[in-house]
């Protein structure tokens, strides 16, 4: 008779919602695990995209410096339309690296330094220009080009 007054203890281990609870708390540990994982994966592989994006802008930064010159002063070019008819228009382009101030003479417009500028001359009868580029230091260098007036 005292055990129908008693009521009935259930072991907790007989209980579904225990396992129900510690089965969810398995799969979000384990979904949390995966997520954090991947997670880092994915960090590593940025930063090993901005490593090599970068190296490879720095290469390429190189390359185009030792195209355009390099620190050295130097015309890298220098053309102008090669004949022209009495009274026309042409054009003289230029390219200079590492240069303070550009000078073309005889030339009336203003010139400045610069990897690549077109300016218009309307030579009276065929002219020589002459490019000079100074540097900071004082050095400076020069090219010729003739047009040919008709």
């Amino acid at each position: 008779m005292i055990s129908e007054n008693q009521p009935s203890q259930k072991s907790i281990f007989k209980n579904p919602l225990v396992y129900s609870s510690l089965l969810i708390l398995v799969v979000a540990a384990y979904v949390g695990w995966i997520l954090l994982s991947r997670h880092q994966e994915n960090r590593a592989y940025e930063q090993r995209a901005e490593q090599a994006q970068a190296q490879k802008q720095r290469e390429s930064d190189q390359a185009a410096i030792e195209q355009l010159g390099g620190s050295d002063l130097a015309i890298q070019m220098l053309y102008a339309t090669p004949r022209i008819g009495r009274g026309e228009t042409a054009q003289i382009c230029y390219g200079v690296a590492n240069a303070k101030t550009v000078t073309l003479e005889p030339q009336s417009s203003k010139v400045w330094p610069s990897h690549n500028l077109c300016v218009d001359v309307k030579p009276l009868k065929t002219t020589t220009y002459t490019l000079v580029a100074t540097a900071a230091d004082g050095k400076s260098v020069s090219q010729q080009v003739t047009i040919e007036v008709h």
